[in-house]
């Protein structure tokens, strides 16, 4: 397993990471356990600021926090001087909790309710990207009655297909996100946005994927946009001042992956900016990028403790985890490659291929695929690299498994930020009907 952050392996062959023992982690907290590496988190925030935000003249970068959202992110990433994307009235009231600054967030969704668009009003959030005709309406109407003017941003789909999983494609042509470019649709909206009483069309958004490993993609993506905005420009004689990027830059997940630098990545949208300006003598606009997995994606581990083993002769050998699809739904959902060690016995020579499965009842409930591992045994603990991103925030409660704890570690530290969920959290909003109280048990 390649070792990420302030991973290493101590003197006792443990794995450790922001100087925490995972033995004595897994012993202090349980598993399964989601542990994020602050300092990792931070030092590739201060990589965005320096790249972008500092290494351009008008950039700003927003981190998606569907990734991994809590109230410690939000509070990390404000420190870090960073904005802040969100999708939901959930994801916008954790920010709001955390004291995020209101003005610094950008709100995302294909489908927000006039509760969640009134709520964003309400807190002042710094834009809104509106990606359907329904939205714009419903968000005038809202803006109009509660006496607010709302900055915008139209997202649209600019017809790239990046290299990626079909799932997290998104700048295609067939996608449920934004409006299409290439049929007019974008213009229709660009006309009826600048005719809304209540809207500030401040600029456009673009997403073309996640996962994305080369760059080129992205300059695509900015000459596709820049000429767009010429043309608006040319047509209207409105003058767009901002362009969202949107994020899906790639990161190391398993042998094969080849993410690129961050400072490179930075370095592509910068020329490929100046250069679309430049061919179609456009104003150079205020760059925003919205990365979110490859903030925290790396920062991440998760933790396991082995059971059961089954062994089929010439066939595979099973090795099962105490968690699973209901942590990590990736592999199922993605075809989602990992890395993973022996946390207990880290600096052992690998001996055997195994398969890691975990403990829903499902025959897709599968980690990992032939990973080479030392002999393993039950009551091993297992931990599985680069699960910070869509982990946390995409498990559930499949066969009522209760979700794990998190836990940030920093300096030999370890401080839960999630806590363990109990059986009685499962069964915190079930109801059960007067009716079903006293009806008699069925005899048979």
């Amino acid at each position: 397993m390649r070792l990420h952050g302030t991973q290493r392996v101590n003197e006792q062959g443990h794995l450790e990471i922001g100087g925490c023992d995972t033995v004595s982690l897994a012993q202090e907290f349980g598993t399964p356990l989601y542990i994020m590496d602050e300092a990792h988190i931070r030092e590739i925030c201060r990589q965005y600021y320096l790249s972008f935000i500092q290494g351009m003249k008008n950039a700003e970068v927003i981190y998606a926090s569907k990734a991994f959202s809590t109230l410690a992110m939000c509070r990390i990433v404000n420190q870090e001087g960073l904005g802040l994307d969100v999708v939901s009235g959930g994801e916008l009231h954790t920010a709001l909790q955390a004291k995020f600054p209101a003005e610094r967030i950008y709100f995302h969704g294909n489908n927000k309710s006039a509760e969640e668009l009134a709520m964003a009003i309400k807190a002042g959030v710094g834009r809104i990207v509106v990606d359907n005709f329904y939205e714009m309406s419903l968000l005038n109407e809202l803006a109009e009655e509660m006496h607010e003017s709302v900055s915008i941003l139209l997202r649209v789909t600019p017809g790239i297909e990046a290299h990626t999983h079909e799932y997290i494609q998104t700048g295609q042509i067939d996608s449920k996100f934004g409006f299409t470019l290439v049929n007019g649709t974008a213009d229709r909206a660009l006309d009826l946005a600048l005719s809304s009483s209540n809207l500030v069309v401040k600029g456009i958004h673009a997403h073309i994927g996640s996962q994305i490993f080369e760059l080129e993609s992205f300059s695509h993506e900015v000459h596709i946009m820049i000429q767009y905005m010429a043309d608006i420009h040319k047509r209207t004689g409105y003058l767009l001042e901002e362009l969202n990027l949107g994020g899906g830059f790639g990161i190391y997940y398993a042998s094969g992956d080849e993410p690129a630098r961050i400072e490179d990545y930075a370095k592509t949208v910068q020329n490929a900016l100046e250069n679309a300006c430049q061919n179609y003598q456009f104003p150079t606009p205020k760059i925003i990028i919205e990365p979110g997995r490859s903030i925290v994606g790396t920062a991440g581990t998760t933790l396991y403790t082995v059971g059961s083993i089954k062994e089929i002769p010439g066939i595979r050998k099973y090795v099962a985890v105490d968690g699973g699809m209901a942590d990590n739904p990736r592999p199922a959902l993605y075809q989602a490659r990992y890395e993973a060690v022996l946390a207990n016995r880290a600096g052992e020579e690998t001996a055997e291929e195994v398969s890691i499965t975990g403990k829903c009842c499902e025959s897709g409930d599968m980690l990992i695929w032939d990973i080479n591992l030392p002999k393993v045994e039950s009551g091993d603990l297992l931990a599985v690299s680069c699960t910070g991103a869509y982990n946390y925030s995409m498990s559930s409660n499949y066969n009522r498994l209760a979700r794990p704890a998190v836990v940030l570690v920093e300096g030999g530290k370890g401080d839960v930020i999630v806590k363990r969920e109990t059986y009685s959290d499962l069964l915190r909003n079930d109801v059960l009907p007067e009716r079903l109280t006293h009806l008699p048990i069925a005899s048979r």
